[in-house]
């Protein structure tokens, strides 16, 4: 079973969201309205209900067919990564994650060989969308958030497991929890602004807005 959970149309591009498997992973595209290319961001489990995702962004752009440039992960755990060997076949569409996660990814079930890993601050530009890359330490070693930004001044973080309206992603250990947290509060909540979008791997999205009060919590309760 699987739904759309949104749509954002932008100035550039439209952003469409679904949610596949028992995980209720989101599976993100951006289509870039001048070019009609596509990047997709975690490429989770069900191909098929992806194809239909990546079809109907088709309908965003200029072009008439499909046109999946990059593959995007946000981190290393199975559940992102279960249709992602088949998709990026499929589109012939370049394999991306965190350097630091990256063998890992290639050895689950369903993943990939990542062809081109990402850092903190590096920034991807793939058929005309630009996205920078901000490491995210602690859900994984090597959790990437993905933040577009578009002529029309929104800003959308794409943050994985790291970060959900509520709280910070699972980690399993108070040294995992600090570094989560500090590279939250400097290179997230100490960068971009309130009405900044939050789209998570899991569940609905949010604001920096609406989260941000509710660090000193977070920080109290140690998840």
């Amino acid at each position: 079973m699987h739904q759309v959970v949104d749509t954002l149309h932008l100035q550039d591009v439209v952003i469409r969201s679904i949610s596949v498997s028992e995980m209720e992973n989101n599976v993100y595209l951006l289509t870039s309205k001048e070019t009609g290319h596509q990047v997709l961001i975690d490429a989770a489990d069900d191909p098929a209900a992806i194809a239909e995702l990546v079809e109907s962004g088709v309908a965003d752009g200029p072009g008439e067919e499909p046109s999946v440039v990059t593959v995007l992960t946000t981190h290393r755990h199975w559940d992102h990564v279960r249709a992602l060997g088949e998709i990026a076949e499929r589109y012939g569409a370049t394999t991306v994650a965190g350097v630091n996660d990256a063998e890992a990814i290639a050895e689950q079930p369903g993943g990939a060989p990542i062809e081109l890993t990402v850092s903190h601050q590096d920034v991807l530009s793939q058929g005309g969308i630009a996205l920078r890359c901000i490491e995210l330490r602690g859900h994984t070693p090597g959790s990437i958030g993905y933040v577009y930004t578009d002529p029309d001044g929104t800003t959308v973080l794409f943050s994985g497991d790291s970060l959900f309206p509520g709280g910070p992603g699972k980690t399993n250990s108070p040294e995992e929890f600090a570094s989560l947290m500090d590279d939250l509060q400097e290179r997230v909540f100490g960068v971009l602004e309130d009405d900044v979008h939050v789209f998570p791997g899991h569940g609905s999205a949010t604001t920096i807005g609406t989260e941000r009060p509710q660090i000193p919590e977070w920080l109290a309760r140690g998840w």
